[in-house]
């Protein structure tokens, strides 16, 4: 008999923001699974009584591998990830597990949770910088060549997307950033507002508004989400905004 696999977006961090699905998935699991720094964030009334199974940075395999070998053998499982777990998260991998699994997985209940997403908590601390179409790129090249990167970056900007930039930058890749703004320049005002967010919602949590010309990447991390406004998006009573249209169609 299969147990149960869920994956589990935890959100931006902080507790107030865990989604009542969430809770009752984490209440209901015999074994969470997830990278430490994320089952860090799950509140401890809600490991008690769990077996706890966390690895290290670079152990997405090992760790939808084990969840999903928990599940088999009958035990409710979650795995949990930051946001929400079908952006940049577990969840396709999950399934691309399964199909590789074959006749073995088949008819394994799995189920995604979702999760306020990072850019989501990021957009709320800077004011309404999504109200119109934007894209999300991420600039980890780990798994996607950095040539593709940069031609998602190019068609984004020549589009007048607002940009939303996830995985910026980390100790061993401080170069993507900037080349990164360069591409985006080359299709934006230098006045374009920029809005970063390290840490939404969590108590190191920093909230940045700027320029395109005078963004600095040394205040950028990993942990950082960064928002590049279109030709539309101004700044508000200190707050990043896209108008969506209704002021210049409502009001003629």
């Amino acid at each position: 008999m299969t147990g149960t696999l869920k994956v589990v977006g935890l959100g931006p961090g902080d507790a107030a923001l865990l989604t009542p699905q969430a809770c009752e998935a984490l209440r209901q699991a015999d074994v969470i699974v997830g990278y430490t720094l994320y089952v860090a964030l799950v509140p401890e009334e809600l490991k008690t009584g769990k077996e706890i199974i966390s690895t290290g940075m670079m152990g997405e395999m090992a760790r939808c591998s084990g969840a999903l070998d928990c599940a088999l053998e009958g035990r409710n499982t979650v795995i949990v990830c930051s946001g929400d777990p079908g952006i940049y998260a577990m969840a396709g991998l999950v399934f691309e597990l399964v199909e590789e699994r074959g006749e073995a997985a088949a008819g394994l209940d799995v189920q995604i949770i979702a999760g306020i997403p990072a850019l989501s908590a990021a957009a709320a601390l800077l004011g309404a910088p999504l109200m119109h179409d934007f894209a999300s790129v991420s600039l980890s090249d780990l798994l996607t060549p950095w040539e593709v990167i940069e031609k998602r970056l190019a068609c984004a900007a020549e589009g007048d997307f607002v940009i939303v930039l996830y995985n910026p930058k980390s100790k061993k890749r401080d170069w993507q950033l900037p080349r990164a703004l360069e591409i985006i320049a080359a299709h934006r005002d230098k006045t374009t507002p920029v809005g970063i967010v390290r840490q939404a919602n969590r108590a190191e949590q920093a909230v940045i508004t700027t320029t395109l010309s005078d963004f600095d990447p040394a205040v950028v991390d990993m942990l950082s989400i960064i928002i590049i406004g279109n030709g539309s998006t101004r700044m508000i009573g200190g707050r990043m905004v896209t108008p969506r249209g209704y002021m210049d169609k409502y009001r003629q």
